[in-house]
């Protein structure tokens, strides 16, 4: 267990680094010209293995939680690096979400961080949905309303509607079972039963915003059983920048793949948000398949490789003393 958190945390980072030369390509595009390795420069004209707001703000949580759980502290991390001052690549921001950059706004001017967060229906893009996955190595050990709460605290810094706070926790929760060594099918059906029995007993969202997960917890619809998640065909998965198709995207690259480069270079080619689908799929993948299977040659071009190290470090001295 002692490379788990690095093999998460580098799994986000080197999948978003990938995707970010190829950003809001189209999927035809890559179809005629995919990606099978790290690229330099591209949309946002930046060198080979730079990564995006994604793999920052993930990196501001964690550094936030090798001190505590403290939403005051993330929220101010959050803050430091749209100012530059922390986690950015190479000293400057490039790339922000407008949900997520109207929250920052708002953090700024010193509203409580679980209410910066948009919570119409047009705040559900993926921004929470991407950096989330350090959570996981300090909600593991909690009762399962306890870590709803955690996510949804977390979620809420710059997300706050329930969808995409659902779209997190459904995350944490496949990540958890990935954690704790079941396969992947097997991991995929404890997490489904897992939120459904929690959604039956915690009225937290309405019905309709359950049917939202339907492809993705196999709820039934009307009368119609619905095609598991994993069974649908390319054309059925969007890539944009909607936080339930980004959940779809990146479980449906994970289950239909048998190693971490695979996995990834899966998201990426959907097109679109690719730098996004990359690093939320290389997250669980990175979990899944270990650090030994991340392609060395990637996590080496990947910038400020040396401080990730060491904040995975402090993430896991932190976190993973209690045995699983």
């Amino acid at each position: 267990m002692e490379n788990i958190v690095k093999a998460g945390i580098f799994g986000v980072c080197v999948g978003d680094a990938l995707g970010v030369p190829v950003e809001f390509k189209s999927r035809e595009t890559l179809k005629k010209s995919p990606l099978t390795t790290m690229r330099a420069f591209g949309t946002h004209r930046q060198p080979i293995g730079t990564w995006s707001d994604d793999s920052s703000l993930m990196l501001c949580l964690a550094d936030s939680l090798c001190k505590q759980y403290d939403l005051e502290d993330i929220a101010l991390k959050f803050l430091q690096w749209y100012n530059a001052e922390i986690w950015t690549p190479h000293g400057s921001v490039f790339d922000i979400g407008i949900a997520t950059s109207q929250a920052i706004h708002r953090i700024s001017k010193g509203t409580s961080p679980t209410l910066c967060g948009g919570t119409s229906e047009i705040d559900n893009g993926n921004g929470s949905l991407m950096r989330i996955l350090p959570l996981l190595f300090y909600i593991k050990d909690f009762p399962i309303e306890k870590r709803f709460d955690a996510v949804k605290e977390v979620s809420s810094i710059t997300h706050g509607h329930i969808r995409s706070v659902l779209a997190c926790f459904i995350y944490l929760e496949f990540a958890l079972e990935i954690l704790n060594k079941k396969g992947k099918c097997e991991a995929y059906k404890a997490m489904q039963k897992t939120v459904r029995e929690f959604l039956d007993n915690n009225p937290i969202c309405s019905q309709d915003e359950m049917d939202k997960f339907h492809r993705i917890l196999e709820l039934k619809v009307g009368e119609y059983d619905l095609a598991p998640l994993y069974t649908l065909q390319e054309e059925e998965i969007s890539s944009s920048g909607y936080v339930l198709s980004s959940l779809e995207a990146s479980l449906w690259c994970f289950l239909n793949t048998e190693s971490y480069a695979e996995a990834v270079l899966k998201a990426v080619n959907l097109g679109e948000d690719t730098d996004t689908t990359g690093a939320i799929t290389g997250g669980i993948a990175g979990i899944y398949y270990g650090i030994e299977n991340i392609p060395e040659e990637w996590v080496e071009l990947l910038a400020r490789k040396e401080d990730i190290e060491l904040l995975c470090e402090k993430l896991n001295k932190k976190l993973m003393k209690l045995k699983l």
